[in-house]
């Protein structure tokens, strides 16, 4: 599969947000190096689009649909067909921007790059406990990958040539404990739970009440979450509270079908 001539190459940086004042700014800047930055908007009640008008970015309102489908809504959106997808909790290091700003300046691009996630926890960078090296491939090719239409997880699928680049994305998702506590119960259980019963697994008593042990002994020993400290703990504490929830709520989702 030949690969695409970097010459005709334009990328554009696109970008999902809701209710993300304190945060766009900073992440629309990181990617002032793109020739075009779109971000759509889930209809915030916040300064979220007037701040990212104000720093260049233009800006679509589109109702909430899913994660998913909404960041492929922003894709095909996009003036550019390569596109280079971020969040707005993201930023991208000057370490990723100069690897692809060089990329600009060689011969050829793959179909698609995946890159490092860093991600930021009570105010530390976390190496362990299955946080990292977290690869996303989110510079790629939009003729050859699109987003998979899947409730949690969401990611993008390449259909040709793939590589790896090692500047990182900086993730700074967690505000603090309560947050992390209302991520877990409003969004991120829930949606495992039903994608786990929509794909038709099925969980058990036993299930439920060994997987948050099972996830904390993983997480913080086998995953060498305790190398991060105080946050390491935190971190496996809290990912075994959303083993248990998303097993219960599951169980609660197959009760209701009987």
């Amino acid at each position: 599969m030949k690969s695409a001539k970097i010459e005709s190459v334009k990328i554009s940086a696109v970008i999902i947000a809701f209710n993300e004042e304190d945060k766009i700014a900073r992440a629309i800047d990181s990617v002032k190096w793109a020739d075009e930055i779109l971000l759509v908007d889930s209809e915030s009640t916040d300064r979220t689009s007037e701040i990212a008008r104000s720093h260049g970015a233009k800006v679509i309102v589109q109702k909430w649909p899913g994660f998913s489908k909404q960041k492929q809504f922003a894709v095909d959106l996009a003036e550019n067909d390569w596109i280079f997808s971020l969040d707005a909790d993201e930023q991208v290091s000057e370490e990723l921007k100069k690897e692809i700003l060089d990329l600009k300046i060689s011969n050829t691009l793959a179909d698609g790059y995946k890159l490092p996630r860093l991600s930021f926890y009570l105010e530390r960078p976390i190496r362990h406990g299955g946080w990292y090296p977290d690869w996303q491939l989110r510079f790629f090719d939009r003729t050859k990958g699109k987003w998979k239409d899947v409730l949690i997880h969401e990611s993008v699928t390449v259909d040709g040539k793939v590589e790896k680049l090692s500047g990182e994305i900086l993730h700074f998702s967690v505000e603090n404990a309560a947050h992390h506590h209302r991520m877990i119960g409003e969004r991120y259980a829930p949606l495992a739970a039903e994608q786990m019963f929509m794909s038709g697994k099925e969980t058990t008593r036993l299930k439920i009440a060994t997987a948050g042990f099972t996830t904390f002994f993983q997480t913080y020993f086998l995953k060498l979450g305790f190398l991060d400290g105080l946050p390491g703990f935190c971190i496996a504490r809290f990912a075994a509270h959303h083993a248990f929830l998303k097993h219960l709520m599951l169980w609660e989702l197959q009760r209701n079908k009987k």
